[in-house]
């Protein structure tokens, strides 16, 4: 009998693990007969704001609505430009663009794929010739660790630019021992299933130390009201944290530290594999905490140890494939800046993604540690 798929990742396996309690927050909502912005929400949000290091958080409907209130309650939109990366989910530059606003791409450290501190500082040196002064910045906490955002903090104050972290990939992750999303104004998350702290279904959070801000992003959530049930003081949406999600959540951020526990020991397990062979493992900046939404690795012949490790029974993954600025709905209209993106289209065609998530075995992870070293050298001298 052939072995049992290695997934890249299994939210089931999420869900398995936690099944009783889960099962009990889901028919404790069912029962209230409350499923929208109830008791659940509300513990949650405080919860998760405590886990953040913040005063608020506000639940909404996904990741990217999460970036969209950020940007509105930040009073970006048409006119003004926001800075982030290519290499990045689309979600990120989609948010701008659905406020109005211009992104602004600027490239990528190799090493740890986040935005370059030096590509930001020309980007925001540059004078600027379209009338589209910036007026936020998107750091993006890829892969499970966050962006140098010492360096990035400092050049968003210099130049008066609200700092919005994009954190949908890095939920306990630290920098300088202090949460991710605690550094920006404004901190948005994902809690979509395959997250580190993943729901069963689609949901985010937007956390802040503001008042003010938070104030904004509670009214933006629901049609722009503040005082008095359908009375809109303010143009608003609809994108709401429901309170089945709130309530699953609840139990999963109580194990969130052990799920990320679980993903370090396990990248140490791949690190330790893979030493000597031809495969670049994922560097780590010694100020922050990598929690592991990822596990990526480069290879030059990346398509060719894909194919075999798909042959083995290994399941794989590319995050991401074509950076935003190439992809058919954003090409040769995306703004670039002066530094250009050099980097992120060379890490386009070599990084990789390992299975990794919590649940995954010991002897699987090692499963794919022999499928690469048995693979590896054939699919590099090719």
């Amino acid at each position: 009998m052939a072995e049992a798929t290695v997934p890249q990742n299994d939210p089931k396996a999420a869900y398995a693990d936690q099944r009783a309690a889960i099962d009990a927050a889901i028919a404790r909502v069912l029962d209230s007969g409350w499923y929208i912005l109830g008791r659940e929400t509300e513990a949650f949000e405080q919860e998760f704001a405590a886990a953040v290091g913040c005063r608020h958080g506000i639940g909404v409907g996904s990741g990217t609505d999460a970036l969209v209130l950020a940007l509105r309650a930040a009073g970006v939109g048409p006119g003004q430009t926001v800075v982030t990366v290519s290499h990045t989910a689309v979600a990120t530059v989609a948010a701008v663009e659905l406020v109005g606003a211009a992104p602004l791409l600027v490239d990528i450290d190799p090493a740890t794929y986040t935005m370059d501190p030096g590509g930001l500082a020309r980007a925001l040196a540059a004078p600027r010739g379209d009338g589209g002064p910036i007026t936020a910045i998107i750091a993006v906490h890829l892969y499970g660790q966050p962006a140098d955002l010492s360096a990035i903090a400092a050049l968003a104050r210099q130049y008066g630019a609200t700092l919005i972290e994009d954190c949908a990939q890095s939920h306990g992750a630290t920098f300088g021992g202090r949460k991710a999303g605690s550094f920006g104004s404004l901190a948005c998350f994902s809690f979509y299933p395959t997250k580190n702290l993943g729901a069963l279904g689609d949901g985010g959070m937007v956390t802040t130390a503001d008042d003010a801000l938070a104030g904004e992003l509670r009214a933006i959530r629901e049609y722009g009201w503040r005082r008095q049930r359908y009375v809109s003081e303010r143009d608003g949406m609809n994108s709401r944290l429901d309170e089945l999600q709130a309530a699953i959540l609840r139990v999963k951020l109580a194990q969130l530290d052990s799920d990320n526990d679980r993903r370090v020991r396990l990248a140490g397990r791949y690190d330790a594999g893979l030493a000597g062979l031809p495969v670049t493992a994922p560097a780590r900046d010694p100020r922050a905490s990598h929690v592991f939404h990822q596990y990526v690795i480069r290879s030059p012949a990346r398509d060719r140890l894909r194919s075999a490790l798909q042959q083995a029974g290994i399941g794989t993954n590319i995050h991401y494939p074509v950076p935003i600025h190439l992809q058919p709905a954003y090409r040769n209209r995306l703004a670039i800046g002066p530094a250009g993106l050099v980097e992120t289209e060379r890490a386009a065609g070599s990084i990789l993604s390992l299975p990794m998530f919590p649940q995954l075995p010991d002897v699987a992870a090692d499963r794919v540690l022999a499928a690469i070293a048995a693979a590896g050298v054939l699919a590099v001298s090719a």
